[in-house]
């Protein structure tokens, strides 16, 4: 006979009430970030995560948050917490952006608030992880690829600080930050969005205890992670067993020629649904900033495998990473860094390493399943630009900005993610308002658009490149530093689709002749002078003459492909014209080019 369900252990019913109260506390605290915080890399990139943690560290809950911030971290980060203030107390709040204990990279300042009960009992964690304009590095950028370790690097580092106790902030640290921040007001504010981010949290989570009782919810919490963790078995039983090796790597810069190799082992073993990364066979610690952290490892190779499964009902949470194995080694550069090791780009560039090859391991094993390679990211497109304004009294102003990013992967059922920026963040993170960044600081952006015939070609495309150029507007100077990958190495594609287009740096001079800038580079531009970038495009999935011809008609219309693309390498023969709006497909020449497809052109 079936035991009734105690207070203890909720029903199913129960259960998805408190889930869904859970993550609506989740979205509380992200919206009092999103509403209140003041850089633009917040208010409108969205360059921020909040989570809701067990006592014992296991990630419960988060909301619309990029998945590089909280797939693994939010654990560590907890565990970090513990370590140096074993004794919890509510009013405690702790700030938290060290690389070596469960951090991305210096420039997300999380806060961490314990949830303690009325009785004194540890019952939660909330946290709230915020991408700072300025994280007081050696130069105005929170992205330092070029650096040989984390003094050159220059962050302030804090590893689980007390800022607040009993509800007051320790004004000692706060000073500290706004005498190495460039703007101090303005870090201030997301400060304060982000305090009152975690409080928000807290409080609601103090509520629901008390409404529902603490055994209620930590029955709850077990019960949610075995019903994750059986969603991730039922996932992985449909993909094919087996084992491969794809390698990838991240273009030469300064410092590195032959740039960092990046090989993957992926094994797939459906029959006991489970999901082995092994990243241990590759470089140590390199002397730059693109270094990952224990967390980013693990969270590329995480993100790439959430986006090979294509089942958006599987939970991303302690449960479902039961069934996934991510193996690592010290001093790697993907896997966990060493102090002083620089970990500056470690959300982005590397780790996109990662995560391509393990979605494309599982697009190759498993048809039906997986991705192509997300384009890289980092042109100037998406820079940190810095100066002082003109029209504020000469303010110093610094922000990174989301111009011209898309690089989406085509999948086996839809086309690339246009806005996606990157693999690491999942399309989280948004493109910026042309009019809100010319609003808050002195540039003009000259041009935007996405560039004809640069997709990764496909039976699912992946997403043009976009062309973007912008410069210092009312007189005054404009520095932009940037750190881009994919200028030599393009996305792959998978299972016969097509490579994406580079990405390109390169500057407008005052009298329109043009310059090629390096692909890691800073910047002062001069009134008059522009930024141009080319943002790398996504790979294909699939092979592009077995594309649905009227999806082919479409980017003909929309401008993203030429007729001659969609002829040479679709295989689509269309009449009319674009101009006219008159576009149709001929359907016999179309057959007669398909069937003799060994003419068309080969794609990288």
């Amino acid at each position: 006979m079936t035991e009734a369900p105690s207070k203890k252990t909720p029903d199913g019913v129960q259960m998805a009430m408190i889930s869904s109260r859970m993550e609506t506390i989740a979205r509380k605290m992200q919206n009092t970030i999103f509403r209140t915080a003041r850089s633009g890399i917040l208010n409108t990139a969205h360059d921020f995560s909040c989570v809701v943690l067990t006592a014992d560290c296991q990630m419960l809950a988060a909301a619309e948050s990029l998945p590089n911030h909280t797939l693994i971290g939010p654990d560590l980060m907890c565990q970090a917490v513990l370590k140096h203030h074993p004794v919890m107390k509510r009013g405690d709040c702790f700030l938290h952006n060290s690389p070596y204990e469960g951090n991305s990279h210096a420039a997300d300042h999380c806060m961490i608030v314990p949830v303690v009960d009325d009785d004194g009992v540890l019952r939660f964690f909330v946290l709230a992880k915020a991408h700072q304009a300025d994280c007081g590095n050696s130069r105005p950028s929170t992205y330092l690829a070029d650096v040989k370790d984390l003094y050159e690097e220059g962050a302030l580092i804090f590893s689980a600080t007390k800022i607040q106790e009993n509800y007051e902030t320790n004004q000692d640290i706060v000073r500290m930050c706004q005498a190495r921040i460039r703007v101090p007001d303005q870090w201030w504010g997301d400060f304060l969005a982000t305090l009152g981010s975690v409080r928000i949290g807290e409080r609601e989570l103090l509520s629901l205890g008390r409404e529902l009782g603490w055994d209620a919810l930590e029955g709850y919490a077990e019960r949610w992670f075995d019903y994750s963790e059986q969603k991730m078995i039922g996932a992985i039983s449909k993909l094919t067993s087996g084992k491969i090796t794809l390698k990838s790597a991240h273009d030469p810069f300064l410092g590195l020629p032959d740039g960092i190799p990046v090989k993957v082992d992926v094994e797939i073993d459906a029959v006991n649904a489970t999901i082995v990364v092994d990243l241990r066979d590759n470089p140590d610690c390199q002397p730059c900033g693109l270094n990952l952290t224990e967390a980013t490892s693990k969270s590329a190779a995480m993100i790439g495998i959430f986006n090979a499964l294509l089942d958006h009902s599987v939970i991303p949470n302690s449960g479902s990473f039961r069934r996934i194995d991510v193996k690592l080694r010290e001093n790697c550069c993907v896997g966990i860094p060493r102090h002083p090791a620089s970990c500056s780009v470690a959300t982005t560039n590397l780790a996109d390493h990662v995560t391509n090859p393990v979605q494309r391991a599982i697009a190759e094993l498993s048809a039906g399943f997986g991705q192509a390679a997300t384009g890289p990211i980092q042109p100037p497109g998406m820079g940190v630009i810095s100066g002082r304004d003109p029209h504020n009294n000469n303010e110093p102003f610094i922000n990174q900005v989301h111009i011209g990013v898309s690089g989406g992967a085509g999948t086996p059922v839809t086309d690339g993610f246009l806005s996606i920026i990157h693999a690491g963040n999942a399309g989280m993170c948004r493109i910026d308002s042309v009019e809100v960044d010319e609003l808050h600081h002195p540039i003009l952006i000259e041009d935007r658009h996405i560039m004809e015939d640069s997709e990764g070609a496909g039976t699912y495309r992946g997403a043009p490149s976009i062309y973007s150029e912008y410069g210092p507007w009312g007189g005054g100077e404009l520095t932009v530093l940037y750190a881009a990958d994919g200028t030599i190495t393009p996305a792959a594609g998978t299972r016969g689709g097509g490579a994406g287009s580079t990405a390109r740096a390169a500057m407008r001079k005052g009298d329109g002749s043009v310059v090629e800038l390096p692909p890691c580079h800073g910047i002062t531009l001069a009134a008059g002078e522009k930024i141009i970038s080319h943002s790398a495009s996504g790979g294909g999935y699939g092979l592009p003459t077995e594309r649905d011809p009227s999806k082919v008609i479409h980017d003909l219309a929309e401008g993203w492909i030429s007729l001659e693309r969609a002829r040479d390498v679709y295989g689509v023969v269309v009449s009319g014209s674009r101009e006219a709006d008159n576009l149709a497909l001929d359907a016999a020449a179309t057959e007669a080019v398909r069937r003799g497809s060994g003419g068309l052109k080969m794609i990288a």
